[in-house]
């Protein structure tokens, strides 16, 4: 069977960050990477498409929602043909799930939609950002079950926070999953083989009936020149309802990756010119205002 590695967390907390070292280190390895953006635009899937070929996209909600669920399994279902070969077929695939996904389902799905025959779930990895964890943890369910499902955890960041942040949010993760693997990371960097792990317990549970009504996502397409000036004093007059703000801009002449979140911003070279356009998740109750902050730009 094809393993089945999950990566899950919310957003911002280093997911794409982690996929792109994953990729290279498996770069000897057939594998395909399936990417799940909450937004309809994938800026993901794009970054990602820069590292390797083997890049499928899937946005505008959660794959563990009625809305994507049927998308996600044929998917599934075509990947062994589309990617592989007798000669090399697909050794593993990575499933990088949107930030508000539950994995609860995963066993379920892949169980009804029999391709539990084809893949075998080897490890659920939820990327932990210390920052926002314990207030999130309060506020949306699908944090908790994120490590619930999980059997290894990146504690991640953990440059930016007093260590007494980094013990409390370990130590909330122990009590929610007692058995799970627990590493402090910066950057992401880890080691563990996401394949050679001991097999994930399968989560089951039942599909959502629609996406996270906590979230609202949308695109601005931004005007030439930007002033980043005024973005930036926009985004922080949101008072936190602004979760990620993440796609292609222009600055100082040339094309950069945007990404933002609690940890702040980060701008780097983009390979070769894309849309200037952001994709902004914000909470649902602050988005009319955001929306206002933003035409002001």
């Amino acid at each position: 069977m094809i393993p089945l590695a999950l990566v899950t967390g919310f957003l911002g907390s280093g997911k794409t960050t982690y996929l792109k070292q994953l990729i290279d280190r498996y770069h000897d390895r057939k594998l395909v990477w399936l990417v799940n953006e909450f937004s309809a635009r994938d800026v993901d899937a794009a970054v990602l498409g820069g590292e390797t070929a083997d890049v499928v996209s899937i946005a505008g909600g959660s794959i563990f929602c009625r809305c994507l669920a049927t998308e996600f399994i044929a998917h599934l279902r075509d990947l062994p043909a589309r990617f592989g070969t007798p000669a090399a077929p697909v050794a593993g695939v990575v499933v990088e799930a949107s930030g508000m996904a539950n994995p609860a389902v995963t066993g379920t799905l892949l169980r009804e939609a029999r391709l539990d025959a084809v893949y075998r779930l080897a490890s659920v990895t939820a990327i932990v950002d210390p920052g926002t964890f314990m207030k999130l943890l309060h506020t949306l369910p699908n944090i908790r079950a994120q490590v619930e499902a999980a059997n290894r955890a990146l504690l991640n960041k953990t440059d930016l926070y007093p260590l007494a942040v980094i013990e409390q949010t370990e130590a909330a993760l122990r009590d929610i999953n007692p058995a799970l693997e627990i590493a402090r990371t910066r950057y992401c960097a880890d080691e563990a083989d996401l394949f050679a792990a001991a097999p994930a317990s399968p989560a089951h549970g039942e599909l959502a009936p629609c996406r996270d009504p906590h979230f609202e996502s949308f695109v601005r397409t931004l005007p030439d020149p930007l002033d980043w000036n005024k973005l930036r004093a926009a985004v922080a007059s949101a008072h936190g309802d602004i979760f990620r703000i993440k796609g292609f801009a222009r600055h100082d002449g040339r094309c950069v990756h945007v990404d933002y979140s609690s940890s702040g911003w980060s701008l780097e070279e983009a390979d070769g010119e894309m849309p200037s356009e952001l994709v902004f998740i914000v909470r649902s109750p602050g988005a009319p205002a955001i929306r206002r902050l933003l035409e002001k730009i």
